[in-house]
């Protein structure tokens, strides 16, 4: 399925504007759904781009890193609330949870001490431990939002002591390898682009370094390309079981703070970051290395993303945040919706069958209705989806009322009377109140 005519027009047109008044050398700008690139606009010609063309990711690694933590989480190799210490023994600043690592609410200060680490070769894990202090702690945790590129080096280090293996073994087949993105790696394979400077009087190009991070690695190492971003945009939409369940994703896109308390149109959730725009919210992550600028967001309800890639720091993380955001609420309004194909409802059977139909509670109508193996309560104050945990005992798990149970109340007759709902209980006559 391709965008519309003028949805592209106008996509383009954002990506030659942005490369332009940006001063980059080359900018990849693609629209994705369902792991395939609808559209790819290209600005620039150093290097031309195309959808297999490289550039560094940055901190867009840390959703990978967090994609770790939550499959060992779901795997019962850790909790999300053990304190650090329980994984890092010795630690001076063990009393943080890998949590609060995860969604940047420590409190500990943005970057390892010593040398700019993005753009110097990395130590090895114990040399990162090794440089910590109480002092790295610059705030309470849950305070406030706190990014901290630290924090990610520290959640690498704890994938490590817990596995016995590197965070390069771990990302690749766990994550890389199940989801097929072969051009994704920890270290540049050509074709990529070289990453620069921009003088800002002359326009002289300064190529940056490419240094391997080491213990930083969790928080900014991988390069990729649009082709193989386009597999990630769709697993955040779309979660590939065999990597994390639904549920987990959702867990992870649920927000742990917020980042900008005037607006509250910037957040975290654990590891995407989120970003409202209008009445959406789409899910991703920026990055940025010496040389390079990224972007990822994804609106996860249309399953559409976009992915943006710059060779240059001309085009700041701000900025390129900004264009992708422009460019995902560009094809999200003018994208007609897909129209889901109406089927026969399937009949339902025994315990559902008595459920289905018209019910009241405090005079307002509700219809349950069969949903596959599961059943739907749609109603004006809920829409709740139910599936059957046992006789006369049913869950929610999607909706208003998901976690919650739905009790089936039978009468001496045995015929069902009511459905009690956290303690609402609706009945088949509009009559009753409670």
């Amino acid at each position: 399925m391709s965008l519309l005519a003028e949805t592209t027009r106008r996509i383009d047109e954002i990506a030659a504007r942005a490369q332009s008044t940006g001063r980059v050398p080359s900018l990849a700008l693609a629209v994705v759904r369902d792991r395939a690139v609808l559209h790819f606009a290209a600005a620039g010609e150093q290097p031309r781009p195309d959808q297999k063309t490289q550039y560094r990711l940055g901190s867009i690694t840390k959703t990978i890193t967090a994609t770790l933590v939550m499959q060992l989480r779901d795997e019962g190799f850790f909790a999300l609330d053990d304190l650090l210490y329980r994984h890092l023994p010795g630690t001076p600043i063990g009393d943080v949870t890998l949590r609060q690592l995860l969604g940047h609410v420590s409190g500990l200060q943005r970057e390892p001490d010593g040398l700019w680490w993005e753009r110097n070769p990395g130590g090895d894990v114990e040399s990162l431990l090794a440089g910590l202090t109480y002092e790295k702690v610059a705030g309470a945790p849950f305070r406030r939002f706190r990014y901290s590129n630290l924090a990610y080096g520290l959640l690498g280090a704890v994938l490590e002591r817990v596995t016995g293996q590197t965070w390069a073994e771990l990302a690749g087949k766990r994550v890389l390898d199940p989801l097929g993105m072969k051009r994704t790696t920890y270290a540049p394979v050509e074709p990529y682009a070289r990453g620069y400077v921009v003088h800002d009087l002359g326009g002289a190009l300064h190529e940056e370094p490419r240094p391997d991070t080491g213990a930083m690695a969790p928080a900014g190492q991988l390069w990729s390309t649009v082709t193989d971003m386009a597999k990630w945009a769709g697993f955040l939409a779309d979660p590939a079981p065999g990597v994390l369940s639904r549920e987990t994703v959702d867990e992870m896109c649920a927000p742990v703070v917020i980042g900008d308390l005037e607006s509250w149109t910037v957040g975290h959730g654990l590891g995407p970051q989120l970003f409202r725009v209008g009445e959406r919210v789409f899910v991703g992550h920026g990055g940025s290395m010496p040389g390079y600028v990224a972007h990822l967001a994804v609106h996860r309800r249309s399953r559409l993303g976009v992915i943006a890639f710059a060779n240059a720091y001309g085009l700041t993380g701000d900025h390129i945040r900004e264009v992708a955001l422009r460019a995902l609420t560009t094809a999200v309004d003018a994208e007609p919706e897909r129209v889901a194909v109406w089927r026969p409802p399937v009949v339902p059977v025994g315990e559902a069958a008595e459920l289905c139909g018209r019910w009241w509670w405090m005079g307002n109508e509700y219809e349950v209705v069969p949903d596959g193996s599961a059943l739907v309560m749609t109603g004006p104050w809920h829409r709740t989806r139910f599936v059957q945990e046992a006789p006369d005992r049913w869950r929610g798990v999607a909706g208003n009322n998901e976690g919650e149970v739905l009790a089936v109340l039978r009468g001496g007759d045995g015929d069902v009377g009511a459905l009690d709902i956290a303690t609402f209980v609706y009945r088949r006559e509009p009559g009753h109140l409670a």
